[in-house]
């Protein structure tokens, strides 16, 4: 493995664990009052359209990060929408 997938790696794991503790959390409490539906909308938009970019460009670190990020992310506005 090189040098730059390393990093890529690396930096994926540091923003995908950063997303751990508000997803727990959510999950646990089923509240998200004090959340941005809108936000968390876009975010998973977004993060679905990066982890079909990692496909496209057959990127491990960009689909691996994301399609975890996209299942924590999809998670919470699942229960945003669901005990709203």
């Amino acid at each position: 493995m090189n040098v730059i997938t390393m990093v890529g790696l690396v930096a994926a794991t540091c923003t995908t664990i950063a997303f751990l503790p508000q997803a727990a959390k959510t999950i646990r409490s089923k509240q998200t009052k004090d959340l941005s539906l809108g936000m968390y909308s876009i975010f998973t938009t977004g993060v679905l359209l990066w982890v079909v970019y990692g496909f496209l460009i057959g990127d491990l670190p960009v689909v691996l990060a994301n399609g975890i990020t996209l299942f924590l992310s999809a998670s919470i506005l699942y229960i945003m929408v669901k005990y709203r």
